[in-house]
This record gives C-alpha cells, structure tokens and sequence, in this order.
C-alpha cells in the first residue's frame, strides 16, 4: 500500500485503511463502516462506485478518520452516529455506542408484546435513546418514557428523537427518583454493569472513550440491579413486565436476585446469539 495514487478508487482507499487498521491489530471493517458513512453511500452504492475515483477532500477526511481509528478512537465516535436497529444515532463521548446484543433486548420486547396495540413503556439509562426509539418506530402507538441520570446524554438522545421525528418523552432521573408514582406496562433498560475491578482487561477503546459513569457499578457490577428488584414493582401496572441487559458471566446472580425479591413473579433469563446469558425478563 505504499504506492497508494494520491486520488485512488473508492476500492483502494478501503484497502489502504484495511492495511493500517491491520497493522494496528484492529478490525479492518472499521475502514469499510468509515468510508460508508464520510460517502453517504449504501452498501450497494460503493460497489457500484468502488472503481471511480474518491473526491480529494472526501479523501482527506477519510485518511484523518482512518488514523484517529488507528489511534484507538472507536470508528462509531469519528463518524458521529452508529446503526442500531435499523435506524442512525447520532453518539458522542456523552453516550455509549449502542450494540448489537441491545437490539436482541428490544427485538424480544417487540416479539413478546406483538399483539399489544397500546403500552406505556420506560428506558431506564437511555443514553443516545437508542432502545426507547427503536420501540417508538416499531410501535407507533406506545407512549415511550426515557431516563438517565445524565443531562448530556439526555441532550444526545433529545437530538436523535428530533432528527428520527419520534415523539418520546424525557425525563433526567436516577432510576425512578424523578418519576414519582407513575406506572407502566413495560420497563425495559441496559444499564450499567462492568464491575471496577475488570477495567484490566477492557477493551482500551471503551476505557478511554465511552463514559464510565454508563459502564461501571458498584458491588461486583449488580448494584443496578440490586436497586431495581427493590423498587421496580412498584412502578409497574399489574402484570407488568421488566426487560433488562447484563452482562455475560452475571446471568445467574441477577437472576437470583429477582426470585428472592420478587417471589411471586416468572423470571426468565435469554442467551443472545453467541449463547450467553445475557437478558433478564420479569413478568410480575
């Protein structure tokens, strides 16, 4: 790649930036995400383009994206925004980037309340709105409710649900704090759940990049959860279900947490894609 033309094709520029992020050791379908999102081309479009010449000042860009990527900034953060199901979030250092194992949490909302016309619905810890919106535009006709500790994170999440024309309502709150005797069918949150003590072997792209105060928890990553079997069923219709995130190894703990707490309620835990426990669902 050291004889890279100084305008090369849409191809050889993807292949340039697969070869510094190689030689980084990091994914090299970061260059293909990068050059998608500075062309605004689909898939489709930069196959159909991968032969033409890229514009010199796309190209710049594209060389300065490639390098920050390089240097350890995660590639949805350069861009701006990232994907998640099926729609674009603008994200900055405010939010945590949405993924993937988060819209198999939102997909079994969907896929158990598919016959439900109407919802009250909350997200606890929205971050960049990513769950709360997705269900908005799933489910027109829910009345979506989305919290976060976080007065930046909230500007973050009020941005997308502008720009996505979703009408969701905000509310800055620790848990239920701000949320006083309001009750709803669905609660649903991906909240905080590293526990201090695994930063050693975190990726350094999420340490130094994504906001702690949305990664890390107290009492082994559980101190979330701990307060939420506390409180949760008071802020639930009756049969009200509860849908949470956790973390992979953490399954049988937050479980056990819900089954004491809540005794007379169905506690379910779901594997995502890889086969690890990782959601929770409490149906009260």
């Amino acid at each position: 790649m050291t004889n890279l033309p100084q305008q090369p094709t849409f191809f050889e520029a993807q292949q340039w930036a697969s070869f510094c992020l190689k030689a980084a050791k990091l994914p090299t379908d970061a260059g293909r995400f990068l050059l998608l999102g500075l062309s605004q081309f689909d898939q489709t479009q930069l196959l159909v383009h991968y032969r033409d010449l890229v514009p010199l000042e796309l190209w710049a860009k594209f060389q300065v994206a490639t390098q920050r990527v390089v240097a350890g900034e995660p590639a949805q953060y350069v861009l701006g925004t990232a994907p998640f199901y099926g729609l674009t979030f603008k994200v900055t250092p405010a939010v945590l980037i949405p993924r993937v194992e988060t819209e198999e949490l939102v997909d079994w909302v969907l896929t158990d309340l598919v016959t439900t016309p109407t919802a009250t619905v909350l997200d606890i810890g929205t971050g960049s709105g990513a769950i709360a919106l997705s269900l908005k535009h799933e489910r027109p006709t829910w009345q979506l409710t989305a919290s976060d500790i976080s007065a930046a994170a909230l500007s973050v999440a009020r941005e997308n649900a502008a720009r996505l024309k979703l009408a969701v309502s905000f509310v800055a709150s620790d848990l239920f704090a701000q949320l006083g005797s309001q009750n709803f069918d669905v609660i649903v949150s991906n909240p905080p759940y590293i526990a201090t003590d695994e930063k050693a072997v975190m990726d350094a792209s999420v340490l130094n990049y994504e906001p702690h105060q949305a990664l890390f928890a107290e009492h082994a990553g559980l101190a979330i959860y701990e307060q939420l079997a506390q409180q949760v069923a008071s802020h639930l219709t009756p049969h009200g279900r509860l849908y949470l995130e956790f973390g992979y190894h953490q399954g049988a703990a937050i479980q056990q947490l819900f089954t004491k707490a809540l005794p007379t309620a169905h506690v379910t835990l779901r594997q995502d894609m890889a086969g690890h426990d990782r959601m929770l669902r409490v149906i009260l």
